[in-house]
């Protein structure tokens, strides 16, 4: 469990003769510390101890004068010690080995360094002479220095330049071999000397300072230069290797910091005064990342951020314990816990903790983000602190002596309302809530444990066991007995303790009652817990075994259970619990790796059965969640999800009810050290019920309180949590005066905290009934309740719950018909969470409420809600970021709101914000004549300009009013009131000028009421009036302008002109022309075939489309192939769905399928208008077409669709596209197909293209053409042979051809065995010279022999090709020095192959070799190309020669 964290601090075991302390020294990993001394009487001494503060007997050095420097190796137990004397003395741990350096320092040793990994050692005195030393690994130091050199000034300090690593040998060579150019030159293989990467490794570098303020820089080869110069003495050096830059600090605290270039030189990029107390010596740390902290003995430290240029002081808090004017003399920094711990002028260390985890892979946004913690009380003024070891111990000196402080988590245990609590490391709180006694508990040694129960508690320091009886308000001290049992469990007056292999049963004088043996196997126990009358006993063998106490002796519950056997991955058992009937028992883990497990696993004793629930996950994997859980439980489960349990804990009384603290995934799996502080809204408490058939059932989750440290217990109505120092309690109380536990209330009793056992019982039974869903049952236990608080709080419940149906009970049992009614009419909503806000609103649990609409995203209900609550401010910032559909809707509530309250101004605003002022404002301001004038003048706005006019104009002032319509561009109004004052000449300007429609259609009616027709008709068109205008047209003979005016117009009107012509029998063509317009295709060509307009007849044609009259269209066909028009003729049939005529067309004129053409005459499946056979025939008679006019991708499309693949595959054959090909026969999957495919890729280079071979063996497998696949492998094998001479890859190729002829079922047997034999023949040849070939380098005779056995085959090429045999038999003479046997040999080659070119079966080498011993000429050519080659081959062999 994550809790507060105290340390034990040990006084370090000092010798007698040792004196006072002055330097300390944690070695970087073993916990171990150096300390020297100075005694007035025996001199300097140095001494080691142990963690616990043991002294090390082999690690006393002493001497007459004082140890001034001491300097831990990185990684050895080796401690290098530096006296007054200039003596430099390496100690080794445990041994105890001494030995000193050689004498080259006269002076006190004031430097004293190792090198990063510890191979050098550099040394230094206050006359200003600096020597390097060598180390072995064993931390020797080995012969003279290394480097040497006299400064002349005291040496200040030093750091190394750190250097970086090594090249890796290994992958340089990987990577030369792979042909990385740069990785060749730097492993420098062809000069065959030492690698280049270990002669370019820099010499390590060094800086050192002076008290006149100048700072060296020297390396291991002796150079040396000074490198810059400061005002005042340094006082410490740094080195920030990410940036190349060293940090120079002086005593007068100023710091300067230098960019240092690799060829040497010092550029100063920034110098800053550091804040702090002149004169004063100043303790400089050094943390991670570029962070400098100081204390100079002020009340504050101060923080320097090197790299951000970022700063910031940390103050001690009287709050927590500290004292006014307590002032902070040194500091030290852990970087594994990354924690500050400064040493005060008071006795104490404050640490802060840096809090800033949100990403442990960034660094903080800011360097303040840290914490102060309780601080340590420890003795004297603090002189020095220094973390060390892995074990993250601190040493804290003071004057008089040193303390070993060591981090342990508080411990805590909660039972039968019983709490303890320590306080410090010998110190408890102990609460009785029963009684409401708070007790306090202070032991003689460092409380290590402690356990409760009603009427003890008991205390144990690891070593021996205390217990005490709770008697009043006091505590009384009844036993105490040696033991060393790391746990402790107690239960009736016995207490049960750990041994290896058994837990003893004691009395409280710790008399041995009984012996709870365990196995070798089992394991030694190492946790306890009780609950009510059982034991569970948890082993580091991962066992349990579950002990019931009911009776006088402890009596096996079940059987031990291995949990290794029982939950893959278990490294360890980290928590055991059981129930309060034994039944259960739930464990937490880690795994393997270290790592805490994310899941809480439950056994159950009587099932013996293993169930978990998944934090990570955010539910049970043991069983299947139902829909309705899963709405249900949606909220909870997404905030458990990527959760990990800390801790757990069963209902003392209640065996059902289970309760786990979670954290993040990601807090869990940060430093596990037990000072990790977790913020509030990391931890969630989750409480569940257990089940026998569903698990565990999730009751309730929610933040841990603030205030709160950890979860202790659960005891029925409450949550126990120890509370955090200086923090209220929910009581208000302070915990430092009171309390250091807290009480909560569940869910369920809040507001009940104090009801009786039956109404307990019964609401616990209501909620788990709830919780699984079993309505009647939960009834059943409620029925009997007659108290409207219960009742409330039952209603309350189902809002966490939500359970609409069980809270419509409660409500009518509470009388609360408004909320019966809200909820009822809230069924409506299809949200759940949105149903149970409104319950939630109306029990006043507005906080839920708001929860709930925010959950479920009902960003416009939570806009009401805000609203109705009167929450203005809100209800607008959700509009305005969530609800912008009801913005405007929220600015108008608001200003309506405003305006109730009186402030005209603010609501005038938010009307304009809602677009609502048009009409709203002046009906607010019409009141106020004089302002609402004023507010339409300044706002400008054509709507007020309007509305403004026609107030006037109800007023009788209608010069006012015509002005501010002609503001507001309300042409209609102007008309109208000109044409009402009898300005008909003023009106028809303003139609004119302004083309306004209604106004223009006004003075249109005004001059028909004239009887003004030509300005009527006119105004009329200008008003878009048409029919209006076509009728006058007609009343009055206007033929001409009713031509004109009919194609304006729409086809109605159009139609109703048309028939005027038609009837007057007149302008025919203007008729014919109407109907084409109005769409009336039909009675336009019958009138035009009527009147012989052919030319209209055209233009008819042209619009006609397939929704046409299948008459018509072919009607206008005939007239278009009479014509010779083919391809309109052609689109108009097959508008007409004439597809045949169309396409034999096409055939007779040789018209051009194009692939549009082809998908108009392509009719989809299940047409009415074809069969299917007959569409099909129709599709392959369309591709037949593509075919002959060679559009072979468009041909594949159709047979495709005809569904007749094997044309398609044809068609595709033709086209030559290869991807398409490869890609049709994937999809096709016909053993024809595959065939066609295969045989169309064997016709391509695929020898060139692995793609291509894989495919060809892929579709002949497909195909089932095994035979084919067969002599494909055949001709991979002669290509092997012909090409690249590679006989083993033929031989592969020809066994494949085997295996597949021999599975392949061919029409005829005699050839299929007549194949294989031959087959068999040619792989039995190829497999003979192969097994010459390799046998050649360890039996050179055989292989001759073998390849002269060849010879005499009879039909041996093609299966080995004679030239290479006999070229075998040539390169072998030829290394044998035997030429002449060689030449002969060459001429029976020839013989044999008599039009063969020799080279191309023996090397050229071995040709000009064989020429030179019998004396043929070589030509100028062959001695140039022999030389190169031989070259090669020498430098082959060299190569060779060299691996």
């Amino acid at each position: 469990m994550l809790g507060m964290a105290v340390y034990f601090d040990h006084r370090i075991e000092a010798p007698e003769s040792s004196g006072d302390p002055c330097q300390i020294a944690w070695h970087p990993t073993q916990p171990v510390l150096a300390v020297s001394s100075l005694s007035s009487a025996t001199g300097g001494s140095v001494d080691l101890y142990l963690q616990q503060g043991e002294c090390v007997p082999s690690g006393h050095v002493e001497r007459a004068f004082p140890a001034t420097l001491l300097c831990w190796h990185p990684s050895k137990a080796v401690l290098a010690v530096g006296w007054e004397t200039g003596e430099v003395l390496l100690h080794s741990h445990p041994s105890g080995e001494q030995s000193s350096l050689p004498a080259t320092h006269t002076a006190s040793i004031t430097l004293l360094e190792w090198a990063g990994t510890g191979s050098r050692l550099l040394t230094g005195d206050r006359m200003g002479v600096l020597a390097l030393w060598k180390v072995d690994t064993r931390g020797r130091v080995q012969g003279s220095p290394l480097v040497k050199h006299s400064y002349g000034r005291h040496l200040t300090g030093c750091v190394f330049r750190p250097i970086a690593p090594e090249e890796d040998v290994a992958q340089l060579a990987r990577a030369a071999v792979s042909g990385d150019e740069t990785a060749l030159d730097m492993f420098n293989w062809r000069k065959g000397g030492k690698s280049s990467a270990a002669t370019q490794q820099e010499p390590l570098t060094f800086f050192v300072s002076t008290d006149d303020g100048c700072v060296h820089c020297g390396d291991e080869k002796g150079r040396a230069s000074l490198l810059l110069s400061v005002e005042s003495p340094v006082q410490k050096l740094l080195y920030l290797d990410r940036r190349g830059v060293l940090v120079v600090i002086t005593e007068t605290l100023l710091l300067y910091q230098y960019r240092v270039g690799s060829e040497g030189g010092a550029q100063e990029i920034m110098k800053v005064k550091l804040t702090g107390r002149s004169g004063q010596g100043a303790d400089i740390a050094w943390a991670s990342q570029g962070l400098l902290i100081t204390a100079t003995g002020e009340p504050v430290i101060r923080l320097w951020d090197l790299e951000r240029d970022d700063n910031c002081v940390l103050s001690l808090d009287e709050n927590l314990g500290f004292e006014k004017g307590e002032s902070l003399n040194c500091v030290s920094y852990s970087v594994a816990k990354d924690i500050v711990a400064a040493g005060t002028s008071k006795a104490r260390i404050a640490m802060w903790k840096n809090v800033a985890l949100a990403n442990q892979n960034q660094r903080p946004e800011s360097v303040c983000e840290w914490k102060l913690q309780t601080p340590t009380e420890v003795e004297g003024n603090v002189t020095q602190l220094q973390w060390g070891s892995s074990l993250n111990l601190l040493a804290a000196q003071s004057s008089s002596t040193v303390l070993i402080l060591s981090e342990h988590v508080m411990s805590t245990h909660c039972s039968q309302q019983v709490a303890a609590v320590q306080l410090s490391p010998n110190q408890l709180s102990v609460s009785c809530f029963s009684s409401g006694s708070q007790l306090s508990l202070r032991c003689d040694t460092h409380i290590k444990g402690v356990c409760v129960s009603k009427e003890m508690v008991a205390v144990w320091d690891g070593r021996r066991v205390a217990v005490y009886e709770l008697s009043g308000s006091a505590l009384c001290s009844t036993g105490s007995f040696p033991c060393e049992s790391h746990a402790l469990a107690m239960h009736r007056g016995s207490i049960y303790t750990v041994e290896p292999k058994r837990v003893q049963v004691r009395t409280v004088q710790g008399t041995v009652k009984q012996l709870l043996a365990f196995s070798e196997m089992e394991g030694n126990p190492v946790l306890l817990s009780v609950c009510q009358c059982f034991l569970v006993v948890g082993t580091d063998a991962a066992h349990f075994k579950l002990f019931d106490l009911s009776r006088r002796e402890a009596k096996p519950g079940c059987a031990a259970k291995n949990m290794r056997a029982l939950i893959p991955d278990l490294g360890a058992i980290q928590s055991v619990k059981c129930n309060a009937d034994g039944s259960r028992v739930s464990l937490l883990i880690s795994q393997v790796n270290g790592r805490p497990d994310h899941r809480v696993y439950l056994y159950d004793v009587e099932m013996d059965a293993v169930s978990h629930f998944d934090f990570f996950m955010g539910c049970p994997l043991s069983r299947a969640l139902h829909t309705e859980d899963t709405e249900k439980n949606k909220y909870q489960v997404t905030e458990l999800s990527g959760r990990c349990p800390v801790s757990q804990y069963w209902d003392e009384s209640d065996p059902r009810l289970f309760v786990c603290d979670t954290v993040l995934k990601a807090a869990s799996s940060h430093n596990s050290t037990p000072s990790c502080v977790l913020e509030e809204a990391d931890v969630l408490v989750a409480s569940f019920f257990c089940t026998q058939d569903q698990g565990l059932l999730l009751h309730d989750c929610y933040p841990r309180p603030a205030g709160t440290e950890a979860l202790l217990a659960l005891d029925v109505p409450f949550y126990y949590f120890t509370c955090k120092p200086g923090e209220e309690t929910a009581e208000g109380e302070t915990p430092s005066g009171q309390r250091m536990v807290s009480r909560r209330a569940l869910r369920d009793f809040v507001g009940l905290e104090d009801c009786d056992k039956p109404t307990q019982d019964a609401m616990l039974n209501f909620s788990f009934y709830l919780t699984t869903g079993d309505m009647d049952e939960a009834f059943k236990c409620i029925r009997l309740i007659k108290s409207a608080t219960v009742w409330e709080n039952l209603a309350r419940m189902c809002v966490k719950s939500q359970r609409l149906d069980v809270a419509r009970v409660c409500l009518g049992n509470m009388g609360h018909a408004r909320a019966a009614r809200a909820l009822r009419e809230a069924q409506a909503l299809p949200e759940k969470e949105a149903q149970v806000a409104v319950l939630a609103t109306h029990l006043g649990m507005l906080e839920d409420a708001e929860r709930l609409y925010r959950s479920c995203r009902r960003y416009d209900l939570l806009n009401n809600f805000y609203q109705a609550g009167g929450q203005w401010q809100q209800a607008l910032e959700t509009a305005e970021t969530h609800d912008r559909v009801h913005l405007r809707t929220t600015y108008y509530s608001y200003a309506k709101h405003l305006e109730a309250m009186g402030d005209r101004a603010l609501a005038r605003v938010y009307y304009e914000k809602s677009d609502t002022y048009r009409f709203e404002v002046p009906r607010m301001l019409l009141e106020d004549v004089v302002s609402l004038e004023i507010y339409v003048n300044k706002m400008k706005e054509k709507s007020l300009y309007k509305w403004w006019a026609q107030y006037l104009e109800s007023q009788s002032d209608l010069e006012s009013a015509l002005r501010y319509y002609e503001f507001a561009q309300d042409y209609l109004s102007l008309v109208r009131v000109c044409c009402y004052l009898g300005n008909v000449q003023k009106a028809a300007e303003i139609a004119n000028e302004t083309g306004n429609r209604a106004a223009s259609y006004h003075l249109a009616r005004q001059y028909e009421s004239q009887e003004d027709i030509k300005q009527s008709v006119h105004f009329y068109t200008r008003a878009q009036a048409y029919n209006n205008a076509i009728r006058l047209c007609k009343e009055n003979g206007l033929d001409d302008q009713l031509m004109n005016l009919a194609l304006l117009s729409n086809p109605e009107d159009m139609m109703e002109a048309a028939c005027y012509y038609e009837d007057k029998g007149v302008h025919m063509d203007r008729a014919v022309m109407l109907f084409h317009k109005a769409g009336h295709f039909s009675k336009a060509l019958e009138l035009a075939f009527a009147t012989q307009q052919f030319g209209a007849l055209q233009l008819i044609a042209e619009d006609l489309n397939e929704n046409s009259d299948p008459t018509l269209l072919a009607r206008c066909s005939d007239f278009f192939i009479k014509h010779s028009q083919y391809q309109k003729a052609v689109e108009l049939l097959v508008a007409a769905k004439k597809y045949p005529e169309a396409l034999q067309l096409c055939l007779d004129q040789n018209l051009t399928i194009s692939e549009e053409f082809a998908e108009s005459m392509t009719v989809s499946q299940g047409s009415n208008g074809l069969t299917e056979e007959a569409r099909r025939d129709l599709l392959e008679r369309i591709a037949d077409c593509c075919m002959r006019q060679g559009n072979y991708h468009l041909a594949t499309k159709k047979y495709t669709q005809a569904g007749n693949k094997l044309k398609a595959m044809k068609a595709l054959l033709k086209s030559g596209d290869t991807e398409k090909i490869m890609f049709f026969a994937g999809v096709s999957r016909q053993k024809e197909i595959y065939i066609m495919a295969a045989n169309y890729l064997q016709s391509l280079d695929w020898r060139k293209e692995p793609e291509i071979m894989k495919n060809i063996i892929c579709f002949y497998t497909k195909g089932r053409a095994l035979d084919l696949l067969s002599g494909f492998y055949e001709a991979c094998a002669q290509v092997e042979i012909d090409d690249y001479q590679n006989y083993e890859k033929s031989l592969g190729a020809l066994t494949e051809a085997y295996k597949c002829l021999a599975k392949a079922k061919m029409h005829s047997p005699e050839e299929q065995q007549s194949r294989l034999a031959a087959t068999q023949h040619r792989i039995t040849l190829v497999k003979r010279f192969v097994q010459a070939r390799r046998l050649y380098e360890e039996d050179p005779g055989e292989a001759v022999r073998l390849c002269q056995a060849l010879l005499e085959e009879e039909e041996l090429d093609p299966a080995v090709r004679v030239g290479d045999v006999y070229g075998f038999l040539v390169e072998h003479l030829c290394q044998q020095g035997n030429f002449q046997d060689a030449y002969h040999m060459m001429e029976e080659m020839e013989r044999r192959l008599p039009n063969s070119n020799v080279a191309f079966y023996v090397s050229q080498r071995s040709l000009d070799a064989l020429r030179r011993s019998v004396g043929l000429p070589l030509t100028r050519d062959q001695r140039r190309d022999s030389g190169g080659e031989e070259d090669e081959v020498e430098e082959a062999v060299e190569l060779q020669q060299g691996d």
